[in-house]
C-alpha cells in the first residue's frame, strides 16, 4: 500500500510556475504543488484541466511556449500577480517520433523550440525575478541517456537540457539559485497510452526494469516536490533518474 505523499512545509506559499501544466506529468505537477499550499501558475497550448476538490484554481494562461515573448510575459505577469517567483518547472515537451532521413529543417527547429529553447528562455525570465533560494527544475528524459531510435530531435534536445541544467547551476549557484534536471522513464500518461504504450511495448519495458510497476505522473511530481523544497537545499546541477531501475 502506497503512503500519502510527504508534506514539505517550505513549499507552503512558494510561487511556482509550470510549463505544460494542462495534462499528463504537468497536471500532476500542478496538483502536487497546489496540495503543498504553493501558489501555482501554469501555461499550456491546451485548456487547463479541472482542479482537484479543495484546491484553489491555479493561475493559467493559454499560449504556445515557442512564442518566447508570450512565454516570458506570462512568467512576469504571474510573478506580479503572485507577489514573486520562487520555482520554475520546465515540463513542456513534444516526443513525436520522426525519421532522421525524412525530417526537414523546419520540423527539426520546431522540435528544438518546444523541447529545449523554451526551457532556456523561461529560465532567463525566471532568474531575473527569483530571489536567492530560487529553484529551476528541467524535465529531461531517460532517452537522453539511452538514445533510442526514431526520435533524434527529442533525444538531442533532452540531452542538451542536462547540459543546460549544469551550466545554469554553476552560473547562478552563487546567487543561491538551484537548478536540477529530472529524467523520467516511460511514464504512463493518456498520451502514451493512446500513441505508443501498447501491451507488447509495456511488456518489453517491464522486462528491462527492476521495479515491475508503472511509473505514474504523480511519481515524477513527488520527486519535483523534494527538489523544490528546502530539504534538498544542497542538491544542484544534478540529473536525477526516475525509471524504476532500468537495467
Amino acid at each position: 500500500m502506497t503512503s500519502p505523499p510527504a508534506t514539505y512545509p517550505s513549499l507552503a506559499g512558494r510561487r511556482v510556475f509550470i510549463t505544460g501544466g494542462a495534462s499528463g506529468i504537468g497536471a500532476a505537477l500542478v496538483a502536487a504543488f497546489a496540495a503543498q499550499g504553493a501558489v501555482v501558475g501554469h501555461v499550456d497550448l491546451a485548456e487547463a484541466g479541472t482542479v482537484p476538490p479543495g484546491q484553489p484554481t491555479p493561475w493559467f494562461r493559454r499560449l504556445d511556449v515557442t512564442d518566447t515573448p508570450a512565454l516570458q510575459a506570462a512568467i512576469t505577469d504571474f510573478a506580479a500577480a503572485a507577489g514573486g517567483l520562487d520555482v520554475l518547472v520546465n515540463n513542456v515537451a513534444n516526443d513525436s517520433r520522426h525519421d532522421p532521413l525524412a525530417i526537414d529543417e523546419a520540423r527539426w527547429w520546431a522540435l528544438m523550440a518546444v523541447n529545449l529553447d523554451c526551457a532556456f528562455f523561461a529560465a532567463q525570465a525566471a532568474i531575473r525575478l527569483m530571489p536567492a533560494g530560487g529553484r529551476i527544475l528541467n524535465l529531461s528524459s531517460i532517452n537522453a541517456l539511452l538514445g533510442p531510435a526514431g526520435m533524434p530531435a527529442y533525444v538531442a534536445a533532452k540531452s542538451a537540457l542536462v547540459g543546460l541544467t549544469k551550466a545554469l547551476a554553476r552560473q547562478y549557484g552563487p546567487q543561491g539559485i538551484r537548478v536540477n534536471a529530472i529524467l523520467p522513464g516511460w511514464v504512463v500518461t493518456d498520451r502514451q497510452l493512446a500513441l505508443w504504450l501498447t501491451p507488447e511495448a509495456e511488456a518489453e519495458w517491464m522486462a528491462q526494469v527492476a521495479l515491475k510497476e508503472r511509473i505514474l505522473p504523480a511519481d515524477v511530481a513527488n520527486l519535483a516536490l523534494f527538489l523544490a523544497a528546502d530539504d534538498s537545499r544542497m542538491i544542484t546541477g544534478q540529473a536525477l533518474v526516475i525509471d524504476g531501475g532500468r537495467v
